[in-house]
């Protein structure tokens, strides 16, 4: 599991969607961004279907995956 408290394109609130991870400010939960991906989604659809997440957002999530397994991997 990543921790994603250091990433400032996603929030967590114990009162919503059960305290999931979501994109900040939206109650899109950023598993939904990797489930779509893993079917084959492109981001422009993701974006497309989730019109309160920000290719920005998106960016930065993807981003921070990269490092956080990267840096697993290494460890």
């Amino acid at each position: 599991m990543l921790d994603w408290s250091s990433c400032k394109a996603v929030e967590r609130d114990p009162g919503r969607l059960s305290g999931e991870w979501v994109f900040q400010g939206t109650r899109v939960p950023v598993s939904a961004l990797f489930e779509n991906l893993e079917d084959g989604a492109q981001t422009a659809q993701f974006l497309e279907w989730f019109p309160g997440v920000t290719d920005l957002q998106v960016r930065a999530v993807l981003d921070h995956a990269a490092k956080s397994l990267g840096a697993s991997q290494v460890a």
